[in-house]
């Protein structure tokens, strides 16, 4: 039902044309009725200070986590979700581009997040807020908060696309499925420290690394969809059952887009991750070394936002 200070006649968003649009895209279609744009910026990033004009903030850090759960950036439930969109305005028939000030570190995360909750009117902003800035774009001061009309949000979940340890440890010995470690090679490795106290170096026995960052060209771009499925299918070993962990959910979901992109269908993302599996447990195994199906062949990667300080390190 719609809210007494949100109209049922707005208007339906524009059709989205799946999940990845560009700038161009996005500049053209830019304060649209029914177009919500949202800026998912974690860390310094988020106190950056200036946004896409118009951009809501999807605080990852805040009200889109739900801190009653031991591990961070826990997916809220339905009903705290729904509350949290709603309070940003958005109606079921908006369509959502989301960003990050990183690139596409964050923004996958509020993507798969819609997605969970049976939204599919959502798109991620290839290379970010970066990308925008580079093709002459004008952004605008960040404002503290929205403040405009509740919207009509209603999350309808979709069990399966977030995951616990148990599913993860099933998959492990799963032959038809493969789980995906986003973090760096380091840490996966267990050569790096972990940037969160308290956390075992290493991965799951059976896990093979894809750093997210090799899932993006020099430019900051998503890579084309042919050298994403060479990279899944290197990294996976041809299974097409694919199951994402990171440091703590967030670079998991940068596998799940290209993932998506590549042509995979059958995927989710294990939100605990690493801030759950690494914490000291004779039930959750860790090792350290090269794991199965380490190493992508896709060419240069950027530098990895994980690089970008100890506030990006750790998600």
């Amino acid at each position: 039902m719609p809210t007494s200070d949100h109209p049922a006649s707005r208007a339906p968003g524009p059709a989205n044309p799946g999940p990845l649009v560009g700038a161009d895209w996005l500049a053209a279609r830019l304060g649209a009725p029914g177009l919500v744009v949202f800026d998912a910026s974690v860390g310094a990033h988020r106190a950056a200070g200036h946004r896409i004009p118009g951009a809501r903030p999807f605080d990852l850090d805040g009200a889109l986590s739900d801190h009653a759960a031991p591990a961070p950036h826990t997916m809220p439930g339905p009903a705290g979700f729904t509350d949290a969109l709603r309070s940003l305005g958005v109606d079921d028939t908006d369509a959502v581009v989301v960003y990050d000030g990183a690139g596409i570190y964050s923004s996958a995360r509020a993507w798969w997040m819609l997605r969970a909750m049976g939204f599919d009117r959502a798109a991620v902003l290839d290379g970010g807020l970066p990308a925008w800035t580079a093709a002459g774009l004008p952004v605008e001061a960040t404002a503290p908060a929205y403040g405009g009309p509740r919207g009509t949000f209603t999350s309808r979940p979709r069990p399966g696309l977030f995951v616990d340890a148990r599913t993860v440890a099933a998959a492990l010995s799963d032959p038809a499925a493969a789980v995906l470690d986003a973090r760096t090679r380091e840490r996966f490795e267990g050569t790096a420290p972990e940037p969160r106290p308290g956390l075992r170096g290493g991965h799951m026995p059976g896990a093979a690394g894809l750093p997210f960052g090799e899932l993006q060209s020099p430019d900051g771009l998503m890579r084309p969809a042919g050298e994403l499925r060479a990279a899944f299918e290197t990294a996976a070993g041809g299974r097409e059952r694919l199951r994402f962990s990171c440091g703590s959910g967030v670079t998991a979901c940068v596998l799940a887009l290209g993932a998506e992109l590549a042509g995979y269908r059958d995927l989710a993302v294990y939100d605990g991750s690493w801030s759950e599996w690494g914490l000291p447990s004779p039930l959750r195994p860790v090792v350290t070394g090269p794991g199965a199906g380490v190493g992508v062949g896709v060419g240069a990667a950027p530098a990895s936002a994980e690089d970008d300080g100890a506030h990006l390190q750790a998600l």
